[in-house]
């Protein structure tokens, strides 16, 4: 190809492209919503502050900016208001599907994902955390025990890591019964590395979905091959251990599903099985400790929040041993309303999840939120961080105050609720929600029985925190702060632990 033929095919693309931003501004059934302009004629807005893991931040400051409404993606709407959460997934989250098998996180189809989630809701209802509830007690009085070694030497804990390997423990036993024993041992810690790849690269797939178009997910497979490898092949022994066990050898999920394999009508095959475990090893892993760190990290800036829960735990309980779930646990409303407003502040997801109406729905009219009549093929998504701290919703929503979920006015509790998504809403909420709050309400009454804590002096316990040489969003020393990578990352806190008495003990025999 000669000089004048590139130059012809690059003058070409060039004109193409000029058209394809020109109808975005001017010609699009969006054009008249507000935004960044970037956004306005390109998905790369949103994957560049997907790639600095910090959309859900830059999300709310343009709120801000630009209102209620508006465009950020060609084909895109952000609303800060609650009635756009109920609209179905969008096909984004297709692109997050591994190894050709959607889970219950990519499964977009309503049918399929009611299917699904009644079969994976058998592993995690009432009944089943019953059954499950002694494993869930060892793992946790595992995690005391490394709070009781630093109390006994005031060293300063970080709560990151200490929660992660509590929620994979978790996670592995309840998925297929098997013992990571991360909290221990340094064998199987590297999946927590493998998790947070994964969905670092799931979240910028899904803000900028030519990212995928390019091939770049081939180059971040290579650059992580190896970890990859060791991952997948932890997940697949994992699976082929339980198989090799009676089906009811233990309570899991394996034993669940176990009896649907490969059934004609509403059962799962042995490769959904392999993508239902790729999601729920770190959707109960990573979620849960993010909400666990939060609250500890709220708890050791708000003194008033900490002496009353503590009253609370430790007035309703009359013994470690008695910290269960039961009625006693449910009648501790402070510790309720502390891991709600933990999960306010800061959610464990706390980006934007997409939503889109699709064709067969179409026929029962437009899609109309909030008065907009939302032209076809337009994704519309709510950004549980911004949300969450919408003032209409939230008053003070940067401050951390559990009592707001006390009050007796019943219409602005309601109001709140409605608002209050972090395990995303309906049928579409989180299945494993009930075993979140039974492992959060579990770690934090247990912790406040046996230990008093505060954070760490000095510069270490500012780890976790914002600052104001951290810029507009990051500014807030009382806000814990959240990377966004799908689920959230973090550091910190660095808390210093110190025994109650000798109750301690009992947790060491």
């Amino acid at each position: 190809m000669g000089t004048f033929e590139i130059m012809l095919a690059a003058a070409k693309n060039a004109a193409s492209y000029l058209l394809v931003f020109i109808h975005r501004v001017t010609f699009h059934p969006l054009r008249r919503y507000p935004g960044p302009p970037l956004a306005k004629v390109s998905d790369l807005y949103g994957g560049f502050h997907a790639v600095l893991k910090q959309l859900h931040l830059t999300t709310f400051l343009d709120h801000q900016r630009y209102g209620p409404v508006m465009r950020h993606g060609p084909n895109k709407l952000v609303f800060n208001s609650i009635e756009a959460l109920h609209v179905a997934k969008s096909h984004v989250y297709l692109l997050t599907i591994s190894g050709g098998n959607p889970s219950i996180l990519n499964i977009i189809d309503k049918q399929q994902h009611r299917s699904r989630r009644r079969l994976i809701g058998q592993a995690i209802n009432d009944k089943a955390m019953r059954d499950f509830e002694p494993t869930l007690m060892e793992q946790i009085n595992v995690f005391l025990k490394q709070l009781s070694r630093s109390a006994e030497t005031s060293e300063p804990l970080e709560m990151t890591d200490l929660a992660k390997r509590l929620g994979l423990d978790v996670a592995g036993h309840l998925a297929f019964g098997f013992a990571l024993n991360t909290q221990i041992d340094a064998s199987y810690r590297f999946l927590s590395d493998g998790i947070a790849i994964s969905a670092y690269r799931s979240n910028c797939y899904m803000q900028f979905p030519f990212l995928k178009r390019l091939g770049i997910h081939y180059l971040m497979l290579v650059a992580s091959l190896g970890q990859r490898i060791r991952y997948t092949r932890t997940l697949r022994h994992m699976i082929r251990t339980r198989l090799s066990e009676d089906k009811h050898a233990r309570h899991d999920l394996y034993s669940v599903v176990a009896e649907h394999l490969d059934r004609p009508s509403g059962g799962i095959t042995p490769d959904q099985l392999w993508s239902e475990a790729l999601f729920l090893i770190p959707a109960g892993g990573e979620t849960t400790s993010t909400s666990i760190v939060a609250t500890f990290f709220y708890l050791s800036r708000y003194p008033d929040a900490y002496q009353r829960l503590a009253e609370e735990v430790r007035g309703v309980f009359s013994d470690g041993t008695e910290i269960r779930n039961g009625p006693k646990l449910a009648a501790c409303r402070y510790l309720r309303a502390s891991l709600d407003e933990a999960l306010r502040m800061s959610p464990p997801v706390p980006g934007t999840p997409w939503r889109e109406q699709f064709p067969d729905e179409q026929k029962c009219g437009p899609l109309v939120i909030d008065g907009h009549v939302i032209p076809p093929g337009t994704q519309v998504g709510v950004s549980i961080y911004s949300l969450h701290h919408n003032e209409k919703y939230f008053e003070e929503s940067f401050v951390f105050r559990p009592e707001r979920w006390l009050i007796q006015d019943k219409d602005k509790l309601a109001l709140m609720r409605s608002a209050f998504c972090p395990f995303s809403l309906g049928t579409r909420g989180c299945a494993g929600k009930a075993v979140a709050y039974l492992e959060m309400s579990l770690v934090v009454a247990k912790t406040l029985w046996y230990f008093d804590f505060h954070r760490a002096p000095g510069k270490i316990g500012e780890v976790g925190a914002g600052a104001p040489q951290k810029g507009e969003a990051r500014r807030r020393p009382g806000e814990f702060q959240l990377y966004d990578s799908l689920a959230a990352t973090h550091r910190g806190p660095n808390l210093v632990f110190r025994p109650r008495g000798s109750l301690y003990k009992e947790i060491q025999v």
